[in-house]
């Protein structure tokens, strides 16, 4: 299944992270890492709309909610 590609601001949006934060994140493992979207020498990044979600419903059911009735 083809995921959607989602933009740093994107992901801003829905996880309420700063561009700092998110980053660090990555850093310290608790955030999946973007993928390269151009080629080599592109500074080009984003994440698939699927491992974003997944990292919020596993953030939702470590807090106690269940991601059926939380939205």
């Amino acid at each position: 299944m083809v995921s959607k590609i989602l933009k740093r601001q994107q992901v801003e949006a829905m996880t309420g992270f700063s561009r700092s934060t998110l980053y660090a994140r990555i850093a310290a493992g608790e955030f999946p890492k973007p993928i390269k979207l151009g080629g080599p020498n592109s500074r080009s990044v984003g994440w698939p709309e699927s491992v974003v979600n997944d990292w919020i419903e596993a953030r939702m059911a470590e807090a106690g909610y269940d991601s059926e009735t939380a939205a």
